[in-house]
C-alpha cells in the first residue's frame, strides 16, 4: 500500500536532501508531496486551487511540517489543521532546525504528534526517515480521516 507524506518545507536544499534520502533508503511505498509555504499547505489539505484533484494530491497519511515558513508558519498551519473536523486527526511531525523550548512547547500545545530536529547529516536523515516510516506508517494505527 502506497502512503502519501506531505512535506511542508521552504528550503530547496532541505527538500532535495529529503527526496534523496527517501530514494536512498528505498522508501518506494511512499509518495512524497511537497509544498513550499504554509498557505500552500492549507490549500493542499483543503483540496483547493491547484490541489483540487485528490487523485493527484491525496490526503496524506502523515505531514512533515517545518516551523519557519513564509506566509503562514508551521505553528499557524498546525493550529488551522486541528480546527478542521475532517483533518484534525492527521498525524503531524514537526521537522525543523529549532530546538527552542518555546517552539517545542507551542507545537505540543497545538496538538503536534511528534517534534523532531533535523539531523546534521545525510546518513542520520536517512535513518530518521526509515524510523518515521516504520513507526508512523507501518506499525502505527492510522486514524480515520474524511
Amino acid at each position: 500500500m502506497k502512503h502519501t507524506i506531505l512535506l511542508v518545507e521552504d528550503n530547496p536544499a532541505d527538500v532535495l536532501l529529503m527526496k534523496r534520502a527517501f530514494r536512498k533508503e528505498d522508501l518506494s511505498d511512499i509518495s512524497l508531496q511537497v509544498v513550499e509555504d504554509g498557505d500552500a499547505a492549507v490549500l493542499y489539505l483543503s483540496g483547493e486551487g491547484e490541489y483540487c484533484d485528490r487523485e493527484r494530491y491525496p490526503i496524506p497519511a502523515l505531514i512533515l511540517l517545518d516551523l519557519k515558513l513564509p506566509r503562514r508558519s508551521g505553528h499557524e498551519v498546525l493550529a488551522w489543521l486541528r480546527q478542521q473536523p475532517q483533518l484534525k486527526r492527521l498525524p503531524v511531525i514537526i521537522l525543523t532546525s529549532s530546538k527552542e523550548t518555546i517552539d517545542v512547547n507551542q507545537a505540543y500545545d497545538l496538538g503536534v504528534n511528534s517534534y523532531l530536529v533535523k539531523p546534521p547529516g545525510f546518513g542520520a536523515l536517512g535513518e530518521m526517515l526509515k524510523t518515521i516510516n516504520l513507526y508512523w506508517l507501518l506499525h502505527n494505527e492510522q486514524p480515520e480521516v474524511a
